[in-house]
């Protein structure tokens, strides 16, 4: 089996503040990256500790998302460096992985 190795990043927001269209829109059709993933929390809080979660009483409309994708790490570390102009520091997250293939 030959496998390629990636660099797999996530991006930790949240609804409120996720600008999700752009950013998709950049991934997309800008860099072409591959394997992009969007993940709707049910809870989550951050470095502020403020709780964002959903409640059978309360649909919060603010609650967190995570963009996930890989790609080859110099586009990777391309695309992350481009994202971390908009995106507050410690709110991406990337570990070398392999991809089958």
């Amino acid at each position: 089996m030959t496998t390629t190795d990636v660099t797999m990043v996530r991006i930790y927001l949240s609804e409120e503040d996720a600008e999700l269209e752009p950013m998709l829109d950049y991934l997309h059709d800008q860099e072409r990256v591959r394997g992009v993933t969007v993940y709707r929390g049910i809870a989550g809080f951050g470095m502020n500790g403020t709780m964002h979660d959903s409640s059978f009483i309360d649909l919060s409309t603010d609650l967190p998302v995570v963009i996930e994708f890989f790609e080859e790490p110099d586009k990777a570390a391309a695309v992350i460096e481009h994202l971390s102009e908009s995106i507050e520091p410690g709110h991406i997250v990337q570990w070398a992985a392999r991809m089958n293939g």
